[in-house]
């Protein structure tokens, strides 16, 4: 295939703008998928994607074209998610491509990912098509966002295209722009080969599956490759294109998008982002790659039976390799025994890992309340990062502590600016500024403590909007802030599983919800229970299970009264002395109750 005539591009959008149908109508228009096989979001392929109506996984497929000046093209389509948390699917994506189809609905407008993928698309250099979907609905409004496009992206050479994905409307114009609109790929065949890895996958039977763009050179089957970062060293026994299944091919050559498969079975070896090379005749120079992806919510993963933890231990590594933004680190809990300190890249991202990890591992999972991570100075001059509150060093040897903020781009009709701004006060929100993009949408900018949108920002947002407010956040910096570490004391002993970190003018209120919680979990003993939070060994709340009454006097059919206040008493000093030596057993139930993520404020 000549060069010329390839396209690389991908489909960003604000989830839900119909990018997957989109995606659909072109497979169908170039004769991709036969009709008979063709079904709704063909590119989702996991169950989880197909029932919430999202793309989790971004997924590749070549498509043949016979534009209208009779040539015929090569498109390669690399499918991208549209939520905030897979925001580092798409900086893949981008960096394989060179073009990009911005996808805006026709009702909703420009929302808060829109700007945020087409600033990414425009920072890598892509050219961007826009076009306006859903234009069939009768509430359309394609002028208007055609306005709102414009203010986003600058002036275009042409006006944004207008389609239904739906119908189909509109999908040929869609084709014959980025065949006349997107540029050719730039590299050279004849040099030394240089391929980036975007993505990869793991096969129990194959070993890594490894998703490449070639942009020097060509690849063949039987060469000898090299992975630049682990130095791996391995022979290619497969390779080909997606289509979208996978089809077999006899080499790559520079500009194509595929897949490798070299029988390499340690996932460890294999890095996205890294470039592979001819191991005999090895290019010098690695392709640039792109930025790690740093976890922002940490939570911890546990089996309720703990003989399955090699099984999670197994399915966490495996799931790693098809989900780079994914880490993790063993640790153990009092409560829930061993375990797995878990790195998100937010909240979405906790939940779809954890229902992957459960139906397509087989495990029964718990997952403890999300915590970000923070930088503790200590007055000896050295600093630590902390992920999980049991590792908070004591009050005496702290100088100061920063926790991450994060800068939110909240988009939303100017009705609701009033019901923001008071919720982004309540979660100790600093106002940036505020935008009027048109008269029926407005951009609210701020900065926020990202431990305070971990929780329920999001649902809360949507509760005051009426589900109209969308929400687009980016890592700022670490500040310093006023914190402390909320230890929750049973029977005066401290459970660790219990601790959190906490602003200070907010240690009671949080202290108060949990006990609260406790002694409605915790069974009653025979002795009474006192429940308490403290900050430092300073008690701040407390709350008491009474104790459990045994009826000593119903041995008595009648007699003298001091009969009865003798047993009475006698009952008195063995409850005190049971206070003294007894032992609280806390049960499970009462540690999930508090731990389960999203329960504990």
């Amino acid at each position: 295939m000549n060069q010329n005539q390839i396209r690389n591009f991908c489909i960003i959008a604000h989830i839900d703008h119909g990018k997957s149908t989109l995606a659909d109508r072109l497979l169908e228009l170039t004769n991709t998928v036969p009709k008979r096989q063709m079904r709704d979001q063909i590119l989702d392929q996991m169950d989880l994607e197909r029932e919430r109506g999202i793309t989790i996984k971004a997924q590749a497929v070549r498509m043949s074209y016979k534009a209208k000046d009779g040539k015929d093209y090569i498109l390669n389509l690399i499918d991208t998610p549209g939520h905030v948390d897979f925001s580092y699917e798409v900086s893949r994506s981008l960096a394989a491509c060179e073009g990009a189809l911005l996808v805006v609905d026709a009702v909703q407008g420009v929302e808060a990912q829109t700007v945020a993928n087409a600033s990414l698309a425009i920072e890598n250099g892509l050219t961007v098509i826009p076009v306006i979907n859903k234009i069939d609905l009768a509430n359309a409004a394609p002028q208007q966002v055609s306005k709102e496009i414009k203010e986003l992206i600058g002036k275009q050479k042409s006006e944004p295209l207008l389609a239904s994905a739906k119908t189909g409307k509109g999908a040929t114009e869609v084709l014959e722009a980025i065949v006349n609109q997107i540029p050719a790929p730039s590299g050279k065949s004849e040099s030394y080969l240089r391929a980036l890895i975007f993505d990869s996958v793991y096969d129990s039977y194959r070993g890594v599956i490894v998703f490449i763009r070639v942009v020097d050179g060509r690849i063949s089957k039987g060469d000898k490759v090299k992975f630049m970062a682990s130095g791996q060293i391995s022979e290619v026994e497969e390779l080909g294109f997606f289509s979208p299944s996978m089809v077999k091919a006899d080499s790559l050559a520079a500009g194509e998008v595929g897949y490798v498969i070299a029988g390499i079975k340690d996932m460890a070896n294999v890095k996205v982002g890294d470039t592979l090379v001819n191991a005999l005749n090895p290019a010098k120079q690695a392709l640039s790659g792109y930025q790690e992806p740093k976890p922002m919510v940490f939570a911890g993963l546990y089996t309720l039976d703990g003989g399955e933890y090699p099984e999670l231990r197994e399915a966490l590594a495996k799931l790693k390799l098809n989900d780079p933004s994914l880490s993790y680190a063993p640790e153990t809990s009092p409560a829930l025994g061993f375990g797995f300190r878990c790195g998100f890249l937010g909240l979405l991202h906790m939940e779809i890992v954890k229902e992957r990890l459960e139906r397509e591992y087989d495990l029964e999972l718990v997952a403890t309340a999300p915590n970000v991570a923070y930088r503790v100075k200590k007055k000896d001059g050295s600093q630590q990062e902390i992920c999980n509150p049991s590792e908070f060093p004591p009050a005496n040897q702290i100088e100061s502590i920063k926790e991450p903020y994060i800068k939110a781009s909240i988009l939303a009709p100017p009705e609701y600016l009033g019901a923001i701004v008071d919720l982004c006060q309540q979660h100790r929100g600093q106002l940036i500024e505020v935008q009027y993009l048109s008269e029926k949408r407005v951009q609210i900018n701020y900065h926020l403590p990202l431990s305070e949108i971990v929780i329920d920002f999001y649902d809360q947002l949507k509760s005051k909007t009426r589900g109209y407010a969308t929400l687009d956040y980016e890592f700022l910096d670490y500040q310093v802030a006023d914190l402390v570490k909320l230890e929750i004391l049973v029977a005066g002993k401290p459970i660790d599983a219990f601790s959190s970190i906490v602003p200070r003018n907010l240690a009671f209120e949080k202290g108060k919800t949990v006990l609260e919680k406790l002694r409605q979990a915790v069974p009653k003993q025979m002795f009474e229970i006192a429940l308490q939070a403290a900050i430092g060994g300073r008690i701040i709340a407390r709350e008491t299970i009474r104790a459990k009454r045994k009826d000593v006097l119903s041995k008595c059919y009648g007699g003298d009264v001091t009969r009865k206040r003798k047993l009475l008493e006698k009952q008195k000093l063995g409850k005190k002395r049971m206070k003294k030596v007894g032992r609280v057993s806390i049960p499970q139930e009462a540690f999930l109750s508090v731990l389960k993520s999203g329960k504990t404020s």
